[in-house]
């Protein structure tokens, strides 16, 4: 069984950046990887989705402001965020893509002046 641990969320301003990490206990090789995201009362949305040859692709708004990446030897994959906007507070999460494992407990991104 596959375990995902999410961290790096928080409490952040507007226009400000944050960098969340997820490790995963086993191996990330030969498989595409993904940030979810799901905001109060909303579905879970793919946010970014990062292929084993590192293409990604991203949300239509988070473009340009969001970065995903992956480290398969640590097992890790990462979000760098900035230029954060309200409307990205939501749960965020780490999921192969498609989401086929248990997903993990997220980390809480609130963006709020």
């Amino acid at each position: 069984q596959v375990q995902l641990v999410e961290s790096g969320g928080g409490l952040v301003q507007p226009g400000g950046s944050l960098r969340l990490s997820c490790t995963v206990s086993g191996t990330i090789f030969g498989i595409y990887m993904a940030w979810y995201r799901q905001a109060p009362g909303k579905q879970r949305e793919l946010v970014a989705r990062i292929t084993t040859g590192s293409t990604t692709i991203y949300l239509d708004s988070v473009k340009g402001r969001f970065t995903i990446s992956r480290d398969n030897v640590k097992g890790a994959v990462y979000l760098q965020m900035d230029s954060l906007k309200p409307e990205d507070t939501a749960v965020y999460y780490c999921n192969e893509s498609p989401s086929t494992w248990s997903w993990g407990q997220g980390t809480q991104v609130t963006v709020s002046s």
